[in-house]
């Protein structure tokens, strides 16, 4: 069955769930959109969506150290709604694993919004460098390029990197899974990576 972008924002509209998230669920479904909310409220994504807004001002400061050769590690704050679930075993695992996340993939900020203006213009500017140079039609260059800084988001934006322990899903799905498991709103606030003989790494929201 074709998903169309009527069906993706009816099932949007009836759990709150993103589009690709809904995109997704649609074609394990083949169209279901009754079986499609199922698997979007197994996941936990549903549940997610509606506490998105909701005040996360717990949580702890996870730190991470690679054990081979301890030169690299991992500051990250993870918040939550209540210092009880900041407590718990599995919030603490989710913790470890972006912490193990940002060692392993190096990204630059939590969200694409938080890539500085100029970072933004300068890859715009190699990118178009590169269209130029390969000969590519101009009517035809605005997309490539705008398909190679989505890849560049892809690659240095933690939310939107391939998690590291399930390459089907984004961090973003793990995190809406999580908050669906624990049912409070959490939220990846920031982080610092640091690996010996090299600058640090951290995001802009400091």
């Amino acid at each position: 069955m074709q998903i169309t972008a009527a069906i993706v924002k009816e099932l949007r509209d009836k759990t709150g769930a993103g589009m690709m998230d809904c995109k997704k669920a649609l074609t394990e479904t083949n169209g279901d959109i009754d079986k499609a909310i199922d698997t979007l409220r197994a996941k936990g994504i549903a549940k997610a969506e509606k506490k998105a807004g909701r005040a996360a001002k717990e949580g702890i400061i996870y730190s991470y150290i690679h054990p081979t050769g301890h030169n690299l590690g991992v500051l990250v704050e993870i918040n939550c709604e209540t210092d009880f679930v900041a407590a718990t075993d599995a919030f603490v695992a989710f913790a470890k694993d972006i912490a193990m996340q940002i060692a392993a993939m190096a990204p630059i900020a939590v969200k694409r919004e938080e890539i500085s203006a100029e970072v933004v213009k300068r890859e715009k500017s190699v990118y178009k460098e590169q269209v130029l140079n390969e000969g590519k039609p101009e009517h035809i260059a605005d997309r490539i390029i705008t398909g190679k800084l989505n890849k560049f988001y892809k690659e240095n934006v933690l939310l939107e990197q391939e998690f590291f322990k399930d390459t089907d899903k984004t961090v973003e799905t793990y995190l809406k899974e999580t908050i669906g498991t624990l049912g409070e709103n959490i939220a990846i606030a920031r982080f610092a990576r640091f690996k010996v003989g090299e600058a640090a790494i951290a995001d802009s929201d400091e």
